[in-house]
């Protein structure tokens, strides 16, 4: 009796679609996520051998710069490998701790990747229009304080969703129309009330987006010291790297907050749009990041 409880509340394994409706094109979108995620690993595996490496790049603007290439490295392992599988080797069974696992991780790692955008900001920020007092303010003590708080947050605020999955009764439907475990994909195969679920999703969304406006607010200031500069060249080459940041920015929080809403809202949004625009933001930031804060950074060409 207890053996039948046990599985009445807990499937033994999940089954993942993929892309539903796009089954067809599963073996092209294999390869570009397979080109992708080689890039992300090169290029952010790099950025990481060459701050370790050279010690004129032990500062604030590269220690952030690490901690951006190990989050990305974490994040695309954690997701595109299991995608993979499942488009090459119809590896469509998860089991359902390591289906919870991979939830935790991934919204984790994309919490943190939001955090050290943030703290990127305002380096940035404390660079650029408070140069002279740039040593006094981003000091060793206050870099560790910044880095606890990148990991900490995250994992706190997704902790208890993993309490959340595991308190719901899941009866026969245990197929996840996605290509990987995330919250309200689990939850909405429960046969109970997941309200508690929803409140609490919208509730990390919406301190997610306030880093959104605290990156913003870093960046009003950042254009205005720019635009003071007195060189044009200075100018347009200031714009020009603020305008990569900004493009990378937006490819990392819209589709998020996108696949994020469209679970709450989006009842009319095609399935398969949802589920390609939620791996975009798991798939293409770790790949531009080394290039868009690294190669364009003149220290680490050279």
């Amino acid at each position: 009796m207890f053996n039948h409880n046990r599985s009445l509340f807990h499937p033994a394994t999940f089954f993942l679609i993929g892309i539903p409706g796009l089954e067809e094109g599963h073996a092209w979108l294999s390869l570009l996520f397979c080109s992708v995620y080689l890039v992300a690993l090169l290029g952010n595996a790099t950025i990481l051998l060459v701050i370790n490496a050279e010690q004129t790049l032990w500062e604030p603007m590269f220690y952030f710069l690490a901690i951006l290439s190990t989050v990305d490295l974490a994040l695309s392992t954690t997701s595109i490998p299991r995608m993979l599988g499942i488009f090459w080797f119809d590896a469509h069974e998860i089991n359902f701790g390591t289906c919870v696992a991979q939830m935790f991780l991934i919204h984790a790692f994309t919490g943190m990747e939001a955090e050290v955008l943030v703290a990127m900001a305002f380096d940035r920020y404390v660079a650029i229009c408070a140069p002279l007092h740039c040593t006094t303010i981003l000091t060793s003590r206050v870099l560790v304080g910044i880095s606890t708080c990148i990991v900490i947050r995250p994992v706190l605020l997704i902790l208890p969703m993993i309490y959340l999955i595991y308190r719901l009764p899941f009866c026969r439907a245990r197929i996840i129309a996605h290509s990987y475990c995330e919250h309200m994909g689990i939850a909405k195969l429960s046969c109970g009330n997941i309200q508690i679920n929803a409140i609490y999703g919208l509730f990390v969304v919406s301190l997610f987006l306030m880093n959104v406006v605290l990156i913003g607010i870093s960046y009003v200031y950042i254009l205005r010291a720019v635009f003071r500069l007195p060189s044009q060249d200075a100018r347009l080459k200031a714009l020009s790297t603020r305008g990569f940041h900004v493009a990378v920015l937006c490819v990392f929080y819209i589709p998020s907050v996108f696949s994020f809403l469209t679970h709450r809202f989006g009842h009319n949004i095609p399935h398969y749009i949802h589920i390609l625009i939620a791996n975009l933001y798991l798939v293409i930031p770790p790949s531009l990041n080394p290039i868009t804060y690294g190669v364009r950074t003149n220290q680490i060409p050279e």
